[in-house]
């Protein structure tokens, strides 16, 4: 039970023993904490906030053995070297900004958006406290050197805070705490307060008593992992940047560049030596800039963390990441990922130019499974032989099968198992494929899961023609995903006349995706809420009933156009004209193809199975 009690452990320290110890390099400020904002407003509210005792909120500390990547310098002070080792290392997860302020305000120092900035903190004793809750005078009674200096006269606003500053009753704050003694015996050789009781005295001596008895509130953590320090740090600083694993695995994996001499032993000659240093964010960052014709390159930095980590379970034996959640995400080693990196990124580039040219599929957001890029990318490392016609059955059998099999680690563990079987040459073969019609039917273009993605990106993978210049493809780009002026178009607006006046006469949804196609954005301005059989008579040209197929549109809808009228229930059975078509063009893509209709099975109260 100790050991529990143990893991979350209050504490306090006084203000200036705690920033001693942070310049003693006691502790570690780690280079996953966000960048510090520094306003003087704030700083000065920080200190009132200390000057009236009141409190300041805890400084989550970590202790741990793990040595992470950390700023070498906080607010221009040194707080850690290259070389720096211990057994015990304790990181500020929560706290970076007060610490910066209180360091810099006492002890001077850069601030790194100021770079002509002092942030030494004065204080001015003639302001007196005062009692009311919305007390201001902390803005005058705490200065920085650009509110005193009046630059040899030239700031008449300063001149007089000069003066009251060479008198000695503005002050610096540190100097409150190292040279109390020199400043009172200042004011007390001063006729006007020379009085023990005299109220600027009185002020110096709570400033000191602040000073010496203000204690910070501290929150360590110990014994604790990884995966639960990002947990914690998420809950206490949910209006700040969250810590993720990826920020966790590249502080931990960083490795400095270390240059040094060796001097041979016979000639007395220096050799100069340079150590390849190690940043992983760097890496993958270059990686995106110098391959930047892609929309892939722009995931997320977790998911290429787990397409990495993917690749060390089944290439490096005994690496200990046996699983790509953040448990095992922690225990990836540097010198695991520079023996993968090169090869890993030829691999990745293989997986993207896989979904851009032989899916088709142009951007991110339609991929049905994000664990495809582990799974992909897995088959394509150091495969110097890929199967193609493999890989495009595998993606579609994934992506429409009834059943969701990529969603879990689990099932990509699996997955992959069934991949490397073909690169073995061991011919695996896939299982029966089922898709439900009605699946199909009931797709909605307001979903954005996986069967919706799946539709969309098959519709993609046919490259459809535009409608008016239909030698061109669309630009299959501005998903509605991403845009609120979408190439996307209802073949039945879902506000026009035949919608709205033929509710009762179809049961299928307007809004199902086998009622959108891919047109232009001009075409879809120019068909806007028109009834099919209207627009469709301004492209119906013998070169426009080419391209159809390229849209899985049914003929049904040119002949309605021909003679101007359309069924009362044209919705629905343009709809299951097209899931035909659909399906037919899924029999083409996937092997062992085989369809039933939970709709007809609940009106027949039968269970059939179609083998097509």
């Amino acid at each position: 039970m100790s050991n529990f009690t143990d893991r979350i452990k209050p504490t306090d320290k006084g203000i200036t023993t705690y920033l001693d110890d942070l310049r003693n390099q006691d502790y570690q400020i780690p280079t996953f904490q966000r960048e510090v904002v520094w306003h003087e407003e704030n700083v000065k509210k920080l200190w009132d906030s200390i000057y009236k005792f009141y409190p300041l909120g805890s400084i989550l500390i970590w202790k741990t053995n793990i040595k992470l990547q950390n700023h070498r310098n906080v607010g221009g002070h040194k707080i850690a070297d290259e070389n720096f080792n211990r057994t015990e290392y304790k990181y500020i997860l929560d706290g970076q900004q007060r610490t910066t302020s209180l360091l810099t305000s006492l002890y001077g120092g850069k601030i790194e958006s100021k770079p002509d900035f002092l942030p030494t903190l004065y204080v001015d004793l003639s302001i007196v406290n005062q009692e009311e809750t919305d007390d201001e005078n902390y803005k005058r009674r705490f200065l920085f050197w650009n509110e005193i200096d009046d630059k040899n006269g030239e700031y008449k606003t300063n001149s007089g805070k000069t003066k009251k500053y060479k008198e000695g009753v503005i002050v610096k704050l540190l100097d409150i705490k190292q040279s109390f003694g020199t400043i009172e015996s200042r004011l007390q050789k001063n006729p006007l307060y020379q009085e023990y009781e005299h109220p600027l005295r009185v002020e110096l001596r709570r400033m000191k008593d602040v000073l010496d008895n203000y204690r910070l509130s501290f929150i360590e953590l110990k014994g604790i992992q990884v995966v639960e320090v990002c947990q914690i740090f998420e809950r206490i600083n949910q209006a700040g940047k969250p810590l993720n694993i990826f920020d966790i695995v590249v502080a931990k994996t960083f490795r400095p560049e270390k240059r040094y001499k060796i001097v041979n032993e016979e000639s007395h000659q220096e050799t100069d030596v340079i150590e390849k240093g190690f940043y992983l964010r760097e890496l993958i960052e270059n990686f995106r800039n110098d391959f930047n014709k892609s929309k892939f390159l722009d995931l997320d930095d977790l998911t290429y963390l787990q397409i990495l980590a993917t690749i060390i379970k089944f290439n490096i034996p005994n690496s200990g990441v046996r699983n790509i959640t953040d448990r095992y995400l922690n225990e990836i080693k540097t010198e695991q990922l520079e023996s993968i990196w090169e090869e890993a990124k030829v691999a990745i580039l293989k997986t993207f130019d896989f979904f851009e040219n032989h899916i088709s599929i142009k951007l991110p957001q339609l991929i049905p499974f994000r664990y495809f890029y582990m799974s992909i990318t897995a088959y394509f490392y150091t495969n110097k032989n890929p199967n193609y016609d493999f890989l495009r059955e595998y993606f579609w059998f994934q992506s429409f099968h009834n059943e969701d099999l990529l969603s879990n680690t689990t099932q990509l563990n699996n997955q992959i198992n069934f991949l490397m079987q073909e690169r073995k040459g061991e011919n695996p073969q896939f299982e029966k494929f089922y898709i439900d019609r009605n699946t199909l039917r009931t797709s909605s273009y307001s979903s954005r899961g996986r069967i919706s993605r799946a539709i969309l990106s098959l519709y993609a993978h046919l490259q459809p023609k535009d409608w008016k210049m239909t030698t061109k493809n669309v630009i299959v780009e501005n998903f509605f995903f991403t845009t609120d002026k979408p190439n996307l178009h209802h073949i039945f607006p879902t506000n026009s006349n035949y919608i709205l006046e033929n509710k009762h006469n179809n049961i299928i949804d307007s809004n199902s995706l086998m009622n959108i196609a891919y047109v232009s954005n001009i075409t879809n301005l120019e068909m806007s809420n028109k009834n099919p059989i209207e627009y469709i008579k301004e492209y119906h040209t013998p070169d426009f009933e080419t391209i159809i197929s390229s849209h899985l549109l049914p003929k049904s809808i040119l002949e309605w156009s021909k003679m101007d009228e359309m069924p009362k229930d044209a919705l629905d059975t343009f709809i299951e004209e097209r899931i035909d078509l659909v399906l037919i063009q899924l029999e083409k893509l996937v092997p062992n193809f085989n369809v039933y209709d939970t709709k007809e099975m609940s009106e027949n109260q039968i269970t059939p199975i179609q083998e097509i």
